[in-house]
C-alpha cells in the first residue's frame, strides 16, 4: 500500500490550519502589539526623564512615593511586582501588582508619570500563560509544531508544483521543436 503524498499533504494542511488557527491568530496579533510596544503608549507607557544619573533615594522613599498614587493601590511591598531602576534616565519605574506603573525621579521622589501598563498582560496572552499555566505546553506548543508541519508540507507542495510546471513547459517546448 503506497501513500499518496499529495493527498496527505493537502489533508495535513486542511486540518492543521483549522486546529492551529485561533492560537496562531492570538500569537500573531499579540506579537504585533509587542513589536510595537515602544511605539504605542497604550501598550507600554513611555519612559519619563528625571534628574541626575545616580539614584539618591532609599527603598522606603520609593515605597512612600508609590503609596501616594491612588490608582496603583500600593500599601506595602507585597503590592509591588517589580522595580526597574534606570540611572541613565534618572527614574525608577514601580510596577504594581494591578499593572499600574509609576515613574519617579530617583533624586527628588517626584512622581513623573502614572499609567496602566498592558505589555505584561499582552505578553502572557502571547505565550498562553494568561489562559492557564498548562496552555503554553498543551495548546500553544502543539499549535507551533503544527504550524511548522504546515510550513514543511506547504514548501513541499510549492516545490513539487513548481517543478511539475517547469517539466511540463520543457515537454511542450520540446514537442513544438520536434513538430
Amino acid at each position: 500500500m503506497s501513500i499518496n503524498w499529495k493527498k496527505f499533504n493537502r489533508q495535513t494542511h486542511y486540518w492543521g490550519a483549522i486546529i492551529c488557527a485561533l492560537p496562531m491568530l492570538i500569537v500573531i496579533v499579540t506579537g504585533l502589539l509587542l513589536l510595537l510596544k515602544k511605539d504605542i503608549d497604550w501598550v507600554q507607557p513611555p519612559s519619563a526623564r528625571g534628574q541626575g544619573h545616580i539614584p539618591e533615594i532609599s527603598f522606603e522613599q520609593v515605597l512612600s512615593a508609590a503609596s501616594s498614587v491612588d490608582q496603583a493601590q500600593i500599601k506595602s511591598w507585597d503590592d509591588i511586582d517589580r522595580l526597574d531602576v534606570r540611572p541613565s534616565k534618572g527614574i525608577i519605574k514601580i510596577r504594581a501588582n494591578n499593572r499600574w506603573e509609576i515613574q519617579i525621579d530617583h533624586q527628588t521622589m517626584e512622581v513623573l508619570q502614572v499609567a496602566y501598563r498592558r505589555s505584561d498582560l499582552i505578553d502572557s496572552i502571547h505565550d498562553g500563560s494568561f489562559f492557564h499555566d498548562k496552555a503554553k505546553l498543551w495548546v500553544f506548543l502543539p499549535s507551533a509544531l503544527i504550524l511548522f508541519i504546515l510550513w514543511v508540507t506547504g514548501l513541499y507542495l510549492f516545490l513539487t508544483t513548481h517543478f511539475a510546471k517547469k517539466n511540463n513547459r520543457k515537454k511542450r517546448t520540446h514537442k513544438l521543436r520536434n513538430s
